[in-house]
C-alpha cells in the first residue's frame, strides 16, 4: 500500500504543478485580452479531482483493498498513458493550455498533437485516469463514483462551456 500511496501523492504533486503552470498561462492569456468562461463550474471540478485522490487513499487504506496484479498492472499502464496524453495536450497547446476556460481572440485553433484528431483529448486522459488510478489498488467504489460525477461535470458543464467559448470566437466550429 505504501507504493500506491506514493503513486497517488505523486499524482497530487503533478496536479499542483499543473495549477502553477495554469496560473502562469492564465496571466499570459489575460495579458493578450483573454476572456474566461464558465468560472462557476471550476471549483466543483477542483473539488472532484481533489476528492479522487483522497478517496483513492481512503478506500485502499480503510477498506483494506488488495493489489491484484492482473488488474493493478494494466491499470498502472493506463494511468501512465493518461499522464503522457495529458502532457502531450499541454505541450501542444503551449501557453494556451489552462485548467480554466480562457479564450484569446484572434489566435488560430490548435490543430497539432492530439488536437488533430479530437476536440477535447485532455478529457480522454481525465476519464482514463479517473477509473484507472483507483483500480490500480482495487478502489472500485472510488472509480465508479468519480466516473459518474466526472461524466456529469464534463458532459453537463465543462465540454459545452468550452464549445460555447470556442464558438464565440470561431463561429464555424459551433
Amino acid at each position: 500500500m505504501i507504493w500506491y500511496t506514493l503513486l497517488v501523492l505523486a499524482t497530487g504533486g503533478e496536479r499542483i504543478a499543473e495549477l502553477v503552470l495554469s496560473a502562469r498561462n492564465a496571466r499570459w492569456s489575460f495579458a493578450r485580452g483573454g476572456v474566461e468562461f464558465g468560472r462557476r463550474h471550476f471549483p466543483p471540478m477542483v473539488a472532484l479531482h481533489t476528492g479522487l485522490l483522497l478517496a483513492c487513499l481512503a478506500e485502499v487504506w480503510f477498506l483494506d483493498r488488495p493489489f491484484l496484479p492482473w488488474l493493478g498492472w494494466p491499470m498502472l499502464v493506463l494511468v501512465l498513458a493518461s499522464q503522457a496524453l495529458r502532457w502531450w495536450c499541454i505541450a501542444s497547446l503551449g501557453p494556451r493550455w489552462n485548467t480554466r476556460v480562457i479564450i484569446v481572440r484572434d489566435l488560430p485553433l490548435v490543430t497539432r498533437g492530439p488536437y488533430r484528431w479530437l476536440s477535447h483529448p485532455n478529457y480522454v486522459a481525465v476519464v482514463v485516469e479517473g477509473f484507472a488510478l483507483p483500480l490500480v489498488h482495487t478502489a472500485w467504489i472510488t472509480a465508479a463514483a468519480f466516473t459518474v460525477l466526472n461524466a456529469v461535470l464534463l458532459l453537463g458543464f465543462r465540454i459545452p462551456c468550452e464549445n460555447r467559448a470556442l464558438a464565440s470566437v470561431l463561429p464555424a466550429r459551433a
